[in-house]
Order: C-alpha cells, then sequence, then structure tokens
C-alpha cells in the first residue's frame, strides 16, 4: 500500500469509530469527525497532511497525492 491509501483508510477507519463512539457514548464524538473531514479538506487544497508526513518517515511507498 501507497501513503494515499494509508491515508484514506485512516481517514475512514477513524471517521466510522467516532460515529460508533457517537452512536455508543455522546455525542461530542461528533467533533472527531469533524476534524478529520476539516484536514481532509484542507490537504486537498494544501497537499500537506501531517499523516502522510509520519507515513513517508515511516518509510511507506509515497503516491501521486502525498509525494
Amino acid at each position: 500500500m501507497n501513503i494515499d491509501r494509508v491515508v484514506f483508510a485512516f481517514a475512514g477507519t477513524v471517521i466510522l469509530l467516532s460515529v460508533l463512539l457517537t452512536y455508543a457514548i455522546s455525542p461530542w464524538w461528533l467533533l472527531l469527525t469533524a476534524f478529520v473531514g476539516l484536514n481532509m479538506l484542507q490537504a486537498a487544497f494544501t497537499g500537506f497532511c501531517p499523516l502522510a508526513v509520519i507515513l513517508k518517515k515511516l518509510g511507506v511507498k509515497p503516491g501521486q497525492a502525498f509525494s
């Protein structure tokens, strides 16, 4: 897997987890969903993604979006 796919998989997992936590614990967990969405939006315009930087340092193969 390349960095792009890992970032998308991680974002999807965090969003699904926050939805589950919202249902099970508190609606405040929707803030986590909002944070992930805002981070994805800013990454689309700036090309900067903190997770992509970390994955690159860990040696994950670069993709097209975060090279």
